[in-house]
């Protein structure tokens, strides 16, 4: 299984130079784990770039993987991953899914640079 960020989601989707390289990483549908915060964050930048028919689009998209939602035993998990590795609390549900679930986790964010379990692609290198 394989979390994709929010970060890699972007680049792509829209089909960037970093996008291009992070595809070669990108799963099966069967094979993604979509935390439910991703969901959130892909509709929160829909809306604010590229529009509401778009999110509608993304959600219906990224539910084709299998979505993990946020119980309280992973909140618990993500509060215990944010103070270990110093995350937001978005970065922290979104790595602890995938440590929860023995994925590993495609980024493109320097917060998750050199955790265990992350494919990181640098901004501004494809």
């Amino acid at each position: 299984m394989r979390v994709v960020d929010t970060s890699a989601w972007i680049e792509w989707s829209t089909g960037t130079a970093l996008g291009r390289a992070v595809s070669l990483e990108i799963p099966a549908w069967g094979d993604w784990l979509v935390p439910t915060v991703v969901q959130y964050e892909l509709v929160h930048w829909a809306l604010r770039t590229v529009g509401s028919k778009a999110g509608e689009e993304i959600v219906a998209q990224s539910s084709q993987g299998t979505v993990a939602p946020l119980s309280s035993t992973l909140a618990e998990s993500a509060a215990e991953v944010a103070e270990a590795h110093g995350l937001a609390m978005a970065d922290a549900v979104i790595y602890a899914t995938a440590l929860a679930n023995d994925a590993d986790l495609l980024t493109c964010d320097a917060h998750f640079k050199g955790l265990p379990n992350v494919i990181y692609f640098a901004k501004g290198a494809p």
